[in-house]
């Protein structure tokens, strides 16, 4: 991953001027970053399944106080056109979750969901829609004190649904922390009006405690139920619409 000539400088321009997300880092690290003394990279994880592939790097900056930064690159080719893609994150759990939002991070399908024909869409359906309906079991948290107000702010930024949280809610969440991110749902499923045609969702439950002592969430919903099948970010305030919003997506009926 390290050019011996390359410097840092360079090395990070070429970073973020490859990074299809650089302006959701947040700007104090970017920052910060221009100031670093040095650096090293390694391959963090990979993942190759037939003609796709994905791997993870771990990219380390020594700053001048002695203090180190960590980028974290996603690299994978699950684009439609398959090329190469690439993806930086300011944490690890976020590079993770990014990840897991690839076609080739959903969770294998069971054999109920392999049929064909419109019985079988029908029972494909069904099944969705008793697993949308699952209450989630309280699962302990651990606070992570991150930078988790800029990370609500970039939550709500990606948000594409027209009823996402509104200014309310992100002035509050300014008040943010600490953050605990958990996958709640993910899945590969059926288009009900697509034949032939599968789609990803995940939810994820993006939980806050603010400086008043009180706990706030974020439910996202990421899907490929799109006309091109772009990875599309749905934000909401809770819950029952996160799961209403995918059954919707879905056409679950």
């Amino acid at each position: 991953m390290n050019d011996p000539n390359e410097t840092t400088e360079a090395h990070l321009r070429r970073l973020m001027g490859r990074a299809l997300n650089s302006f959701d880092l947040p700007d104090a690290m970017i920052e910060r970053l221009e100031s670093a003394l040095a650096h090293a990279g390694s391959l963090h994880s990979s993942h190759h399944s037939a003609a796709l592939h994905r791997a993870t790097y771990k990219h380390v900056f020594l700053m001048p106080d002695g203090d180190s930064l960590t980028l974290w690159e996603l690299v994978h080719n699950t684009g439609r056109d398959g090329a190469e893609q690439h993806e930086l994150y300011a944490e690890e759990t976020e590079a993770r979750l990014a990840a897991s939002r690839l076609p080739m991070g959903f969770p294998e399908a069971p054999d109920v969901l392999g049929g064909s024909g419109d019985d079988d869409l029908d029972g494909d359906l069904e099944t969705l829609a008793a697993m949308l309906a699952r209450p989630v079991l309280p699962a302990p948290r651990t606070y992570t004190p991150d930078n988790s107000a800029d990370h609500a702010r970039r939550v709500l930024r990606r948000a594409e649904n027209p009823d996402h949280p509104g200014e309310d809610t992100a002035r509050r969440l300014r008040g943010a922390f600490a953050h605990h991110i958990t996958q709640v749902f993910g899945r590969l499923c059926p288009l009900a009006q697509e034949a032939g045609r599968d789609a990803g969702f995940t939810l994820y439950e993006h939980a806050f405690l603010l400086v008043d002592g009180s706990e706030t969430s974020l439910w996202e919903v990421e899907h490929t139920a799109t006309p091109d099948g772009r990875h599309m970010c749905e934000v909401y305030a809770d819950q029952e619409a996160a799961r209403e919003a995918m059954e919707l997506r879905a056409k679950v009926r």
